[in-house]
This record gives structure tokens, C-alpha cells and sequence, in this order.
């Protein structure tokens, strides 16, 4: 079926190990690319070739793929206190100082931090929070949660329920009912003719409106958003369209629960998503550059209206009963502490808005390709959109393989893309220079042209 030797890490993979996101029986036949190093940006595969990786990872690795400093507080912190949990009234250091530190540099004032795992783990209980808050509020009735096409929150029943695609739902029986899906805010894709972005919110927050008002106003819990939407391919919001959503919500009594799993931490050139585009939200989730991908933690932090009902659902219930066995890890809690200080004494905020206009000024260059209908960005974050025709907006056609021959021609040149759909997703690593800036535009370059000769050649 394939050509690798019997013992090869190759072999040994493909006959132990199910991989997410993979079509399982064509990994049979191609198997993985086993990366082996990493230096700053770049990974190495075992078989010498070198990669500038331009989605840092899954959007986390944030100081790069290697970091001496953080290996250190990891291991001190392994010597000290290896694990505790935080379970029953039982804390310790690590747990308390993460949390007054996220409590110090919330967007807008939160009262408790709940320790997770995973971004998916973190929205999952937030939703559970949700819940616990109608409920405490005597509004039981109040539980269907909105969420917009295109986003992505995570991979837990709960989580993938919120995310607004059909593709992660297929053959899983989900997502479960009570979740709802509002428009995604893709001007390019789907303003109407001549309608500017401040009308194009203005209509999304009025068809958010005829939702709400559609299925009762009563029912409605929260609303979850991520600020730039990640998994629809980096999608900045459109100019006006959180003022105007925040209106809807606060209009009806709705929950704004803000996923800053992949914004948070500067990614959007301010600390928070929230900060860059004046969301004022109820709860905010947080991970992946909350250790720069070097520990799995993940935190939800609440204000104080929801913790008043925790509060009071504790009395009722006799405790608040949620918890992971792995949550405030100590030895996760010790590297995210370090890796929150590192990014002060960087200057990470003033790095990224350095760096800003170089990123926004060599891929939106690109827009002059063939291939490229239009590039968006905030920060370190943005996307292309891939079309066929850049008159009509036309798509390649799905026997086009157009993903597939786009990551070929990528890898070839020592490049690794997110692709999403007809996007190609930007979130490199945070510590960029301008000069990798640079490079990677000139790889993606390439690519470009090498699958559009590629595809006309069909």
C-alpha cells in the first residue's frame, strides 16, 4: 500500500496512530511528515527539509517552536509540585497568580478565572455557565445559543455544536438542538451589491434580530464570537459590526460570550481581540497563546454577574459541580505565568504593530495574482480569497483539488499554509521579523503561480 520500510517512524504511525482533521484511509497511503526540529519560525521534517510555518502551528505557537526559558519554569515547576488539583477548596501558587494576572489584564472587568484544559474544554464550560446562569436566574427557558456560520469553537459535542459548519457535524449526529447559527460577516462573499460595510453590519445585525425574535426572545441565552473569525479563514469583522450586533444582545438580555482562543494574547495587535473591536462580552475563553503552545491549559474568565449565580447555584446544589481532572495544572499554570511576562518584557504588543504594516503591505500585494480575489488583516492575523475569476468571485470547482494542490506546492517550497475552503489563513508566529515577512510572501508567491499554471494546465 506504501513504500515505507517495516520499522520506520512512517510505518509505526500509520499502523498506531488515528490523526484528527485526516482522511483516515488515504493516510494509510501517503502516511505523515514526521517533523523532527524546530528553530524559531521554522520546523524540519526527518527528511532535512525546512518549513516556515505561517499558521504558527494551530494558530498557537506564538514565541515560535522552541523556547529555552519556558523549558526551564516547566521542569522547576515539575521539581516543586509535579501536580494538584484545584478541586474542593485545594489551590496552590501557580493557579492563584495566573488567575490575578488574567483578572489584571482582562478587556473589560471580569471577577473569577476557571482554569481548563483545552480551548475546547474552556467554551464547553462556559456554555455550561451559560446554562447555570439562566437557570439561577429563574429563566430555565433561556438556553439556545447563536453562534455564526463559518466560526469555529472547538471539538467536544458541546463546542462543535457552536461551530457553525455542516462539514464538522457530518456523520456524528450533531450539532445538538438549541444551538443556532446567525450570518458570517464576510463582506467580500456576501455584501449585496454596492453595500458598504457599515450597511452590510447593519443588515447582519437586523437579520440577528429577526432570529432572536424568530425563535423567541425568551429562549435565547448567548451569542458566542470569536473576534476575528479564525476557521472561516481569518476573517476580520466588517467596519461597525460588533457595535451594531452589541446592540441586538443588550436590546434582548443575550449573553456575549467572547472565544478569544485564537485572538487573545496579541495576536490582533492589542492583548485582546475585545480591545481591538470594542466588544464588551460577559465571558471571555482563552488558550493557545496563553502558553505559546508549550503547556494545554486554557481559562474562562467571567464577570460578576455570572459569578453571583455560580454563587447562588452553589447554595442550591450544595457546590459548583464541573471540573477537569488536569484543570489549574500547576506545571501548565507555572509556563503560562512565564510566557504572560515574556510578552511584557518583549514588548509583544509593540512588536506586532511593527511588523503590522510589513504583513499588511507584502500578502495584500498578492491581491495583483490571479488567483487572489481579495486579503483583509488586523494585527498579525488575515486571509486571501482564492478565486478562479476575479470579476465574477467564482470558485475553483471542488474536482479542482484546489486545497490539495495548493498545501503541494507549499510544502515544495518550504512553506506550510492553513487553507480553509477558498481561504488561505495567516497567523504566523508572533515573534516575525519583517525580513521572514518578507520570505514567506515570496514562498507564497510561488505557490501561487505554481497551482495556477497547474490548475490551467487541466
Amino acid at each position: 500500500m506504501n513504500h515505507f520500510t517495516a520499522n520506520s517512524p512512517h510505518a509505526r504511525d500509520i499502523a498506531s496512530v488515528l490523526h484528527p482533521q485526516t482522511n483516515a484511509r488515504r493516510h494509510l497511503e501517503v502516511g505523515p511528515t514526521i517533523m523532527t526540529g524546530a528553530r524559531g519560525i521554522f520546523v524540519e521534517d526527518d527528511a532535512g527539509n525546512s518549513y516556515l510555518d505561517a499558521g504558527a502551528g494551530l494558530w498557537c505557537c506564538s514565541l515560535g517552536y522552541n523556547n529555552e526559558r519556558l523549558a526551564k519554569v516547566a521542569y522547576e515547576a515539575m521539581r516543586t509540585l509535579g501536580y494538584y488539583q484545584i478541586f474542593r477548596h485545594a489551590s496552590h501558587g501557580p493557579a492563584i497568580d495566573l488567575s490575578e494576572k488574567l483578572l489584571s489584564i482582562a478587556p473589560v472587568p471580569m471577577s473569577k478565572v476557571l482554569l481548563q484544559c483545552s480551548g475546547s474544554e474552556a467554551n464547553d464550560s462556559a456554555v455550561k455557565l451559560v446554562w447555570y446562569h439562566w437557570r439561577a436566574q429563574g429563566k430555565p427557558e433561556k438556553r439556545k445559543i447563536i453562534s455564526r456560520m463559518g466560526s469555529y469553537h472547538g471539538s467536544t459535542c458541546v463546542a462543535i455544536s457552536l461551530t457553525g459548519n455542516p462539514s464538522y457535524h457530518a456523520g456524528f449526529g450533531l450539532p445538538f438542538e438549541g444551538f443556532l447559527y446567525t450570518d458570517r460577516p464576510n463582506h467580500y462573499r456576501d455584501a449585496l451589491p454596492g453595500e458598504t460595510e457599515e450597511q452590510f453590519s447593519q443588515r447582519l445585525a437586523d437579520n440577528l434580530e429577526a432570529l432572536i425574535l424568530r425563535e423567541g426572545p425568551e429562549t435565547i441565552a448567548a451569542l458566542w464570537a470569536d473576534p476575528v473569525q479564525g476557521t472561516a479563514g481569518a476573517l476580520p469583522p466588517p467596519r461597525g459590526y460588533f457595535e451594531k450586533i452589541q446592540a441586538v444582545l443588550k436590546k434582548y438580555d443575550v449573553l456575549l460570550v467572547a472565544d478569544e482562543v485564537i485572538c487573545g494574547f496579541g495576536r490582533t495587535g492589542r492583548m485582546w481581540g475585545c480591545e481591538t473591536f470594542n466588544i464588551q462580552p460577559d465571558m471571555i475563553t482563552c488558550a493557545k497563546a496563553l502558553s505559546a503552545a508549550m503547556q494545554p491549559i486554557s481559562a474562562v474568565l467571567m464577570n460578576e454577574r455570572i459569578f453571583e449565580s455560580v454563587m447562588a447555584q452553589s447554595d442550591k446544589n450544595g457546590a459548583f459541580i464541573h471540573g477537569y481532572t488536569y484543570a489549574g495544572h500547576p506545571v501548565a499554570a507555572s509556563v503560562a505565568l512565564e510566557t504572560l511576562k515574556i510578552y511584557e518584557e518583549m514588548d509583544l504588543l509593540g512588536h506586532v504593530s511593527s511588523v503590522e504594516p510589513v504583513f499588511r503591505r507584502e500578502i495584500g500585494a498578492l491581491v495583483d495574482h490571479p488567483m487572489v480575489g481579495n486579503f483583509n488583516s488586523i494585527g498579525l492575523i488575515g486571509g486571501i480569497e482564492i478565486v478562479r475569476d476575479k470579476a465574477t468571485k467564482q470558485d475553483w470547482p471542488a474536482g479542482a483539488n484546489l486545497t490539495g494542490r495548493l498545501d503541494a506546492h507549499a510544502r515544495a517550497n518550504g512553506l506550510i499554509l492553513r487553507i480553509t475552503g477558498n481561504r488561505v489563513a495567516f497567523s504566523p508566529p508572533l515573534i516575525i521579523t519583517a525580513e521572514e515577512i518578507r520570505e514567506l510572501a515570496r514562498r507564497l508567491r510561488r505557490t501561487l503561480d505554481a497551482t495556477h499554471a497547474e490548475l490551467l494546465a487541466l
